[in-house]
């Protein structure tokens, strides 16, 4: 009895300090500022109707960092971000609003923005003032650089 109520014990104490580890991540994501919750969907077949109908998103937060956008998964307690998208390399294809399943898949207030990364069709599920952001900071581009907004 005393050995189960110690595993119990031991099971909740890990379980606290999972959960902390992963509120502190999210924190230490955000403390520099310029995040945004970002949903994304990677390598997309460029054939509208060759895709998963809402499948393959992952939700995740995107930080402004320089001249890239580093996206981090939400459920992961890994440090660093799982994809990297140079501003230089993003060609902006179409802006829609979710349809079929993806309505369930995404946030409520979400659209979609189709991208191009380094000839890798790329998705990015965010709300209307988060796109506006991310469409300034693309047009924001220093002298020189070549950029392509839809």
């Amino acid at each position: 009895m005393v050995l189960a109520l110690l595993l119990c014990g031991l099971f909740l104490v890990l379980l606290l300090v999972a959960l902390f580890v992963f509120g502190l991540r999210r924190r230490l994501i955000q403390r520099s500022g310029g995040t945004f919750d970002c949903s994304l969907r990677w390598d997309v077949a460029d054939d509208e109707s060759a895709d998963p109908k809402g499948k393959g998103w992952s939700y995740g937060v995107a930080r402004y960092s320089g001249d890239r956008i580093e996206w981090f998964r939400v459920f992961s307690y890994a440090p660093r971000p799982r994809r990297s998208l140079q501003r230089d390399a993003i060609e902006v294809l179409q802006r829609r609003t979710p349809h079929g399943e993806e309505e369930l898949a995404l946030l409520s207030d979400a659209l979609v923005l189709a991208c191009r990364h380094k000839g890798v069709r790329v998705e990015l599920a965010m709300s209307e003032d988060a796109l506006t952001g991310f469409l300034a900071w693309l047009e924001a581009a220093p002298p020189g650089q070549r950029v392509n907004v839809a």
